[in-house]
């Protein structure tokens, strides 16, 4: 009896000590990034996004939007709708992100001049929506299997304790050689993110000044992209957020988008 209890009590020292060490293993890129993909989000939400485009001279023009989101863990939706000023006014844009079965973004961009629902093709995603400094591929959901990722070191931003990622695409046409992102610790919020050419060159930076706590869920509030190379800024201001009010189905498709709201 007293054999076998030796021998359990050195199987249970030897599990806790393997515990430990596994426990003790550094985090990886990968890792990081899929706490980012993964972290906890509203079923759908919905909200007012107003857009600042900031030119070289400081000149400012202001376009206000109307954003709704739904996600089932299979297929992301997003649908956004311009209320202002009047020459963009009732275009709208619309965007599905697929989680699982590794498609590439289905998107659609209705021009009320046309009136016709135009869908973006592959090569137009690099494209810049709208006049901002956001691509195409920036406003969809970049999953992560589509890059490799390598924790370059730890440091802080303005107080918050972050990872630094490099994210390099396995997909060698891919519109950026490398993304570098500094992710909260806590929150698992990209907090900065820096987007580099097909040269290598430094494009542009995206830095989130704000995040809040709505109901259960982080979320970005206010960012802000700026293009280095054509010295231009984007910002983004979310506000009047309302999250998990069951929006139907039907808000996301093309007939939505001519109808507008």
């Amino acid at each position: 009896m007293k054999r076998i209890q030796k021998i359990m009590t050195t199987v249970a020292t030897a599990c806790l000590m393997v515990g430990n060490v596994l426990a003790q293993e550094p985090i990886n890129g990968l890792t990081i990034i899929e706490n980012v993909y993964n972290r906890a989000q509203p079923q759908d939400q919905q909200g007012v996004l107003t857009m600042s485009l900031i030119n070289s001279r400081n000149e400012e023009r202001v376009r206000e939007i109307r954003q709704f989101i739904k996600d089932d863990q299979t297929v992301k939706k997003k649908i956004m709708f311009f209320l202002s000023p009047a020459d963009v006014r009732n275009t709208s844009f619309m965007n599905w992100s697929y989680s699982e079965d590794g498609r590439e973004d289905d998107q659609w961009i209705y021009l009320p001049a046309l009136k016709r629902t135009k869908r973006i093709s592959s090569e137009g995603k690099s494209d810049y929506f709208m006049g901002s400094d956001f691509t195409y591929d920036d406003l969809g959901d970049r999953r992560p299997a589509e890059d490799v990722h390598k924790l370059v070191r730890e440091e802080s931003i303005n107080g918050i304790a972050c990872y630094v990622v490099e994210s390099t695409p396995r997909d060698d046409e891919y519109m950026y050689s490398k993304t570098i992102t500094w992710i909260d610790k806590e929150k698992w919020i990209g907090v900065k993110k820096e987007f580099y050419d097909e040269d290598g060159h430094h494009l542009k930076t995206l830095t989130v000044t704000e995040s809040k706590k709505i109901g259960n869920y982080w979320m970005i509030t206010h960012s802000e992209m700026h293009n280095l190379q054509k010295s231009h800024r984007t910002r983004m201001l979310l506000k009047d957020i309302t999250v998990d009010q069951g929006i139907s189905d039907s808000q996301f498709s093309e007939r939505m988008m001519m109808r507008g709201l």
